[in-house]
């Protein structure tokens, strides 16, 4: 029974614990100091400082200060979404510059995709969006209306660059160039 109330004792947070409002208020600007000096871009600070109160709202309950002060645990909750922010637009930058290299993939994805050569190589003169569109449209059959809420753009849109995309397909293909 002692081990059991022992157990709980530790598991349970203390009742001394301070308010939620009463720490954010006493932290936020710390807190935002602390993301304007890693980030270096004040819209970006603004919108981890939310996040990470948000996140620290959700996880007050297994806040102890008995292990710390606010202030250092709040910062840690800071730097992680930073860092996370950070790793995931690296991940998205490398996205783009993969899709925006012509063929730079050694023949791999086409190859794959069971495309000739010559189709392949004058996809690589499209650029990233219309190769997107012929993607979309010709390889995979997506009709207009679907293409265009994925590709957020009018149908209209759709139809008119893929007209183009697919004229200046068409000459590559029949030697005139780009």
């Amino acid at each position: 029974m002692r081990a059991v109330a022992l157990r709980l004792e530790t598991v349970s947070p203390p009742a001394d614990r301070p308010a939620f409002a009463d720490v954010a208020s006493a932290e936020i600007d710390h807190v935002y100091r602390y993301l304007l000096h890693f980030t270096r871009d004040p819209t970006l600070a603004d919108d981890l400082t939310s996040s990470t109160f948000e996140r620290a709202l959700r996880e007050w309950a297994r806040y102890d200060p008995r292990r710390g002060r606010p202030r250092p645990w709040l910062v840690e909750i800071a730097r992680k979404l930073a860092l996370d922010h950070y790793r995931a637009e690296a991940r998205r930058t490398a996205r783009e510059q993969r899709a925006a290299e012509p063929e730079a993939h050694d023949g791999r994805i086409g190859t794959a995709l069971g495309l000739p050569d010559d189709l392949r190589a004058a996809l690589g003169t499209l650029s990233a969006p219309e190769r997107e569109l012929v993607a979309l449209r010709v390889i995979l059959d997506v009709d207009t209306a679907e293409t265009a809420r994925i590709l957020g753009i009018s149908p209209s849109a759709v139809s008119t660059n893929l007209h183009r995309a697919l004229g200046r397909l068409r000459r590559r293909m029949e030697g005139g160039g780009a």
